[in-house]
């Protein structure tokens, strides 16, 4: 199977979905929807609520914090694997310049493995909003233009995959908290 047109396909439509009007007033939304899924947006919410979060939250909140680190050491590695370039764009200049590679998204995949671990560890109001929040993230970076759709739906997969790896790993982790926290 060649892959240049399903590269050119994905090129296409991601260019389609596109919020190429900069006076749209959907712009802002969307900028700060691809913003929300920042990795250190995540750790410093994250360490607050270590810090000063009930000792249930203080175990969870850790472990979401390893699992943010874990995921974004596996997208790295598979993104230098990849190489695959951005979208020309004029949008997201501090990751065009610190992270030049497009596949798999980690915002799609921090956003999908959040909303799998607050599904799985959370009160239910927290992962219904997560539930909401994932996939606008995703799109989000399809529509301001930092990646295509195709980064997204395998960084979307990746990040519920990891979910579902750390929700089995959890009860080992409750298991030695004391011993670590």
């Amino acid at each position: 199977m060649r892959l240049k047109p399903i590269l050119e396909l994905d090129d296409r439509l991601s260019y389609r979905l596109r919020l190429v009007p900069l006076e749209s007033p959907w712009r802002p939304w969307a900028a700060f929807l691809a913003h929300s899924g920042d990795s250190w947006f995540w750790g410093a919410g994250l360490g607050l609520v270590w810090l000063f979060g009930s000792p249930d939250w203080h175990t969870r909140s850790a472990f979401l914090i390893i699992g943010i680190f874990v995921l974004a050491v596996v997208v790295q590695v598979i993104k230098f694997s990849v190489r695959r370039r951005r979208p020309e764009g004029e949008w997201g200049a501090i990751y065009r310049n610190h992270d030049p590679h497009s596949f798999p998204s980690g915002h799609a995949a921090r956003a999908a493995m959040l909303m799998v671990l607050g599904l799985g560890l959370g009160p239910p109001w927290f992962g219904l909003v997560l539930l909401i929040w994932a996939p606008l993230v995703s799109a989000a970076r399809v529509v301001m233009g930092v990646h295509y759709l195709s980064d997204v739906l395998a960084g979307f997969l990746l990040g519920v995959m990891m979910g579902f790896v750390f929700l089995a790993a959890f009860p080992l982790l409750q298991a030695v908290a004391p011993f670590l926290f």
